[in-house]
């Protein structure tokens, strides 16, 4: 048995990394990061519900996500121009949400409805997607998903895609962003869960184009908020509270889900997409059920 020394858990070492191998596994093929399943398995079954359960969270965020990232970028389906937006609004948001989860939801009760709330919105998501119909794509397409014609001004962001021209606007991408990290640093997830049905179902951004920059957010709001719990942590903020992660736990985390990323990516052709789907909103359906009822002391 291993004792990590900020979060006070006790359990054997390879459990975290078994943990986040099968729980990312079966997240990335319905195309979402597996950290939102993460924090209630901390909290409820590792008991870690202090405020540096967030930071351990994002930790493994920026372990999983930067081979994702690459693999985008290698395919040249990263949209630079959505990706610098959305960043410079989830890192300021990201250093408030940390002062939020800190001074406002510092309560494991009143933090796990929030968590709740988080939950119900995703799992909501999840299961809209399960039974939304899908367009057919042509064959010529199916083989182009290079995005070109990049540009970017202060009031749009203009690309080509499949052919087509696209156009989008730039504050409400920031503001959403903006909002988005201060949840997801509260939280302990980069917000990309949250941020792409937006663009998707009310932007009109193709959803092969949103999933780079998605993670890209995803990435980089969580190395803001392990930055802004660390720098809070320094400063006392918490009064001798620990803020910064668990450091060792969570790189555990994150190398089992750097794992379980790219063997979900290989079961993905096995595995229907809406028996994932479904499975994953009843796993969440469980936990917002449980936390709500324990928040009204049933």
């Amino acid at each position: 048995m291993t004792t990590f020394p900020i979060s006070g858990v006790e359990t054997f070492w390879w459990l975290p990394v078994v943990v986040m191998f099968v729980i990312s596994s079966l997240t990335s093929t319905g195309g979402v990061s597996g950290a939102f399943l993460l924090l209630p398995f901390q909290m409820s079954v590792l008991g870690f519900t202090g405020p540096a359960v967030s930071p351990t969270n994002l930790l493994y965020n920026v372990v999983a996500t930067p081979g994702g990232i690459y693999g985008y970028m290698r395919e040249r389906r990263m949209l630079w121009p959505l990706a610098g937006v959305l960043i410079a609004g989830v890192v300021p948001g990201g250093f408030i949400g940390a002062l939020a989860r800190i001074y406002l939801l510092p309560d494991p009760g009143a933090f796990k409805l929030f968590v709740a709330i988080v939950l119900a919105f995703i799992g909501a998501r999840l299961l809209l997607n399960a039974f939304a119909k899908t367009a057919p794509v042509e064959p010529a397409q199916r083989r182009n998903y290079e995005i070109r014609g990049m540009k970017i001004d202060v009031k749009r962001i203009s690309f080509e895609f499949q052919g087509r021209r696209h156009q989008v606007s730039v504050l409400p991408i920031f503001l959403l962003s903006f909002v988005v990290g201060i949840v997801g640093a509260a939280y302990g997830i980069g917000g990309g869960a949250i941020i792409a049905p937006f663009l998707v179902s009310v932007l009109g951004v193709p959803v092969y184009v949103v999933a780079g920059p998605a993670l890209a957010t995803t990435f980089t709001s969580s190395v803001a908020g392990v930055l802004a719990y660390t720098v809070y942590s320094a400063a006392g903020f918490a009064h001798g509270v620990p803020l910064h992660p668990d450091w060792p736990l969570g790189l555990l985390f994150g190398l089992g889900g750097a794992l379980g990323t790219y063997a979900g990516s290989r079961l993905q052709k096995f595995v229907p997409a809406r028996a994932i789907k479904l499975l994953l909103v009843a796993a969440i359906a469980v936990v917002v059920v449980k936390y709500v009822l324990e928040f009204a002391g049933v």
